[in-house]
């Protein structure tokens, strides 16, 4: 049986999608634009359908609007507010949904010149390529992850712009389970949508469930026939696996049910993206599932006439843009009992409430401010619900910081019977007094409003909680999950060193002695203190931007006082501060290791607390910390909670923060940046006391909350039986080799030709690297006696070596695993640079670059028995057999440039021709090498047109014959005899003279075996 990933996902995949409603459409006489790869025979068919004043100026009309939108550099944002406009001219008829034209299609090309790329499934609606999908078969660890870095790369080239924007999400599948252990997700069902820069794949975990007998239709065995004898797989209809790969409960058609059947894709594509503008440009957000469940969770609240609740979503999660998003479905949700939905955002702090109304301006909101108890009457009495011209959505951001005791709020105010308000509580767990104050005025003020109280951390106490003051939970996401998920990190507590904790202690010692009687305020804002203080964390903060490479992370330092704060800052500012960015003028040439030092100088910080400036130079610095402008920010009480800036990954503890607040303060640094896999935390206070008291009482609600679901429930930091777990797991692995001698080891996996065991050889070795560093940094010294880690470290390289060999001679000695190595990024494995200066560096990305290219090139070929084909892969091998390319020559390296570029532009040059022949029999490869066989040995003829003639005839009847008799590839005899006769008839009938026996017998052993090849998943 054919195991490739079109038979075990693709084929499957699309067959599920025609069970959700979508029509199969083959490419074969289709019409599309190939500028957009709008199917404009369906578009105009169906908009004309949705808009029957249309006529067809007005539709080519609109078709050149779409056009014109799609060339905008703006993530496709106005060809998104085309495709959801509800009045006027419609792209979609949300309104009738079934009104709408599906259709699915696979290998359609997006090209543009000479660059090109084939999405695997493409889902069409009315005609338009929304939503294409991309599959690798199960444990495919290396081509999944090459498959991720290609679509980054392709959605960086400009020439692909126009395709980038017009679709609206993508989702990537190797069909198999997420696995919560591997460090880089790769196995499992994601979701993604389009970015100029490289998308986030996100997890999709289905909370609700089909009733897959309503949801599935019954699957058409004319379509299963007209897909298989389309693609050029009518082996398939009879294999038993190939029924197995359909089941609807697979990860790739379960994801495919949760995001593509009707009423999901209705909702995704009204409600479940967010353009942000963004310090680094504008990008567009898609929901991630929590968001999506907790919202369909309110809709279900509110149908049962539920008023208030609680959604529950750790920090870092998105509550902000819940909201938004949720300011959109509630308008329309509202709007269909006829009332006018008016939305609130209440917060208790100004720093919050400019926050937030940064989020949702980002967002593109209308946003009003209310600072006093006057202002929010006043809003309170107004009939409208939006206050601007253009109809742009609003929302208004109410700070209760200045009246929230205030008995007299809005103790009559009338509203209207046509408006309802909705209310989004911030932070529910702090500040909401019961006891009258605002929660009784905002009863008062309208009791038929929604309230929905916002928390990532429940109010946990014994007489205040926040569910007693909100209501139940409406929805829940706790931390563990979104760590699970990829969202947040876990962190990782540092103690400061013994050394400075000596220093420390004698600056206080001294401060002491000098001043007698003083504040413990005083003291820790002395100079003597903070001197020493801040010379640790500017050495420990560079160091940890040296030690990752990485220049471009923050820091922020949460003071003991504001006093405190604004002697760091003054210190640094005359230590440290420095806006030249310069080398020095000396070293004309620096190494790469000064220039990286030099790179990681923290030179310029921010003073963040309520009088350190002005609105507009606090909402500046902090833009410019989110845009790696300022390297560390000094604070108090500000930025503590709600402050979102993915690079902020050192936080240093000054102080202990008492319950709720500290696990707030913790997580602004457990937001997902790069390939960090923790958040840091760098103790001076000693807050382990405080946090595991504060931790305890989160334990005891989610208890409460969740029963027998708390067994997944796991720490925010990192435990100490975490990592005795996994140096046994680590210690386990490695059982049957010398860890002790360097030399035995690598005598030992020199024997290994196993790549998966090498894999977890390696993994467990790259697990003792990250273990050891979280040891060291947590203080958990005495850990680091029950492994020999610096050794490991050495054997960790020796085994990365070894594993990138065995890849190189799966590829490099055996033709028939060529594909596993060209679909994976040899140029990866082959280069290392160690010590280059900046001309090898730029040398060796575009030899990198070339040699991707060729390697793209080579494993596109579908016909590795051509000898031209062989030719230039042996070719390939010759220049990179038995070297080291860590080591070669500026020389070296351009004439391997050279000798690159020839191989590129033959192997292009041959996958152009192979790609006319195999455009002659419908796409089908196996036709293509058939007649290329026959060509190479001179038989039947040496005329193409009557070989080819002849080939389409024999293709046709025998692909109906595999389709109509499940069993006849089971029996070869059988199936042999039957091609040898069509054989002999079509090239009788073609070439006008009988075939010898021999000659019918040749070209009948070649047709048979493409067909058993493909059958059995034998190498071609």
């Amino acid at each position: 049986m054919n195991q490739n990933e079109d038979s075990r996902v693709k084929l499957p995949a699309i067959l599920h999608l025609t069970q959700l409603g979508y029509k199969y459409l083959s490419l074969k006489g289709a019409k599309w634009d190939v500028e957009t790869n709008v199917f404009t025979d369906i578009f105009f068919e169906a908009v004309s359908s949705i808009n029957p004043n249309l006529n067809s100026h007005d539709l080519n009309r609109l078709y050149q609007d779409v056009q014109l939108a799609l060339e905008n550099d703006d993530l496709g944002k106005v060809f998104y507010e085309m495709l959801t406009q509800r009045s006027g001219t419609r792209l979609i008829d949300f309104e009738n949904f079934e009104n709408n034209q599906f259709h699915v299609v696979t290998e359609l090309t997006y090209k543009n010149g000479e660059d090109e790329f084939r999405p695997d499934i493409i889902a069409l609606i009315n005609g338009m390529p929304l939503v294409f999908i991309e599959v690798k078969k199960p444990n495919n660890r290396d081509g999944v992850l090459a498959e991720r870095k290609r679509i980054q790369e392709r959605f960086r080239n400009k020439k692909f712009r126009k395709f980038v924007n017009i679709t609206q999400f993508m989702i990537f599948s190797n069909n198999m389970e997420y696995d919560p252990e591997e460090i880089e997700p790769w196995q499992g069902a994601y979701y993604a949508s389009p970015s100029y820069k490289k998308p986030i794949f996100n997890y999709f975990r289905e909370e609700i469930g089909f009733n897959l007998n309503k949801e599935l239709r019954p699957l058409d065995e004319v379509t299963q026939e007209f897909l298989l004898q389309d693609t050029n797989y009518p082996t398939l209809k009879s294999s038993p696996e190939f029924n197995t790969n359909k089941n609807p409960n697979s990860p790739t058609n379960r994801v495919l049910t949760s995001l593509l059947s009707r009423d999901r894709l209705k909702f995704m594509l009204q409600y479940a993206f967010a353009y942000v503008r963004e310090t680094t440009g504008l990008q567009k957000h898609i929901m991630r599932y929590p968001q999506f469940f907790a919202t369909k969770a309110i809709e279900e609240a509110l149908d049962k006439g539920i008023k208030k609740g609680i959604i529950w979503h750790t920090q870092g999660s998105g509550k902000t843009a819940l909201a938004y998003y949720n300011t959109h479905h509630l308008t329309d949700y509202f709007q269909k009992q006829h009332k006018v939905p008016k939305f609130y955002f209440i917060v208790d702090r100004l720093d919050l409430l400019t926050q937030a109304r940064d989020e949702f301006t980002a967002r593109g909101l209308k946003v009003h401010t209310v600072n006093s108890r006057d202002e929010f009457v006043k809003d309170l009495r107004k009939k409208n619900a939006v206050n601007n011209d253009k109809g742009i959505r609003e929302i208004t951001v109410v700070n209760i910081q200045k009246f929230k005791d205030d008995t007299h709020v809005s103790a009559a105010t009338d509203y209207d019977i046509n408006v309802q308000r909705v209310y989004f509580l911030d932070e529910v767990h702090r500040s909401y007094n019961p006891e009258g104050s605002f929660l009784a005025n905002l009863e008062q003020s309208d009791k038929k409003a929604i309230k929905i109280g916002l928390t990532g951390t429940p109010l946990i106490g014994e007489t205040l909680k926040s569910k007693y003051l909100f209501g139940d939970y409406i929805h829940k996401y706790y931390y563990n999950k979104s760590i699970a998920d990829g969202y947040t990190l876990k962190l990782i507590r540092e103690e400061i060193e013994t050394e400075y904790k000596v220093i420390l202690k004698n600056a206080l010692d001294s401060i002491d002695i000098k001043k007698g009687d003083i504040q413990k305020t005083d003291v820790y804002a002395h100079p003597s203190f903070v001197e020493p203080m801040l010379e640790y964390i500017i050495k420990d903060f560079e160091q940890f931007r040296i030690r990752n490479s990485d220049p471009s992370t923050g820091a922020m330092v949460i003071c003991d006082s504001a006093e405190q704060a604004e002697m760091l800052f003054e210190v640094f500012n005359k230590k440290y501060a420095d806006d030249s960015g310069l080398l020095n003028a000396a070293e004309p040439n620096p190494t790469y290791g000064k220039i990286m030092t030099e790179e990681s100088r923290a030179k310029k910080a921010a003073l963040i607390l309520y009088n350190s400036g002005s609105k507009e130079e606090l909402k500046q610095w902090r833009d410019d910390f989110k845009a790696s402008k300022i390297d560390i920010l000094f604070v108090y009480n500000m930025l503590l909670t709600g402050f979102d800036a993915k690079r902020l990954k050192k936080l240093y503890l000054g102080r202990v923060i008492k319950s709720h607040n500290l696990l707030q303060a913790l997580t602004r640094v457990n937001r997902t940046y790069e390939d960090y896999k923790y958040g840091y935390v760098v103790d001076f206070a000693d807050i382990s006391k405080e946090f595991d008291k504060t931790n305890r009482a989160y334990f005891d609600e989610l208890q409460e909350v969740l029963g027998d679901e708390m067994e997944s429930y796991s720490n925010l930091f990192m435990s100490r039986e975490e990592m005795q777990e996994n140096i046994q797991e680590i210690k386990e692995t490695l059982a049957d080799f010398d860890l002790k001698n360097t030399e035995n080891f690598s005598s030992q996996i020199s024997q290994i030709n196993n790549r998966g065991e090498m894999l977890k050889i390696r993994k467990a070795l790259e697990e003792a690297r990250s273990l050891y560093n979280v040891i060291r940094l947590v203080g958990e010294y005495d850990l680091l006696e029950t492994l020999d880690f610096r050794t490991l470290g050495a054997l960790r390289i020796m085994a990365s070596d070894r594993l990138a060999l065995l890849n190189a001679k799966e590829a490099l000695q055996n033709n028939e695993e060529v594909s596993n190595l060209l679909n994976i990024a040899l140029e990866d494995i082959l280069f290392e640079f160690k010590k280059t200066g900046e001309a090898e560096m730029i040398l060796g990305d575009a030899l990198k670059d070339i040699l991707k290219k060729t390697r793209e090139a080579l494993g596109g070929n579908f016909d590795t028995k051509d000898p031209e084909w062989v030719s230039l892969y042996d070719e390939l091998r010759r220049l990179f057999d038995n070297k080291n390319l860590s080591e070669v020559s500026q020389e070296e390296m351009q004439a391997n440039m050279k000798s690159l570029k020839q191989i590129h532009e033959a192997i292009t040059e041959l996958n152009r021709r192979n790609n006319l022949l195999k455009d002659k029999y419908e796409g089908d490869k196996k036709y293509a090498r058939v007649q290329k066989r026959l060509i190479e040995a001179g038989k039947p003829s040496a005329l193409k047109t009557a070989i080819v003639e002849a080939l389409q005839h024999i293709k046709e009847q025998t692909d109906i014959s595999v389709l109509q008799r499940n069993d006849i590839l089971n029996n070869e005899n059988y199936f042999t005899k039957q091609v040898a006769r069509l054989v002999d008839k079509e090239f009788g009938s073609t070439l006008q003279q009988a075939l010898d026996y021999d000659t019918t017998m040749f070209i009948s052993n070649i047709i048979v075996k493409e067909y058993l090849d493909e059958y059995y998943d034998r190498a071609v």
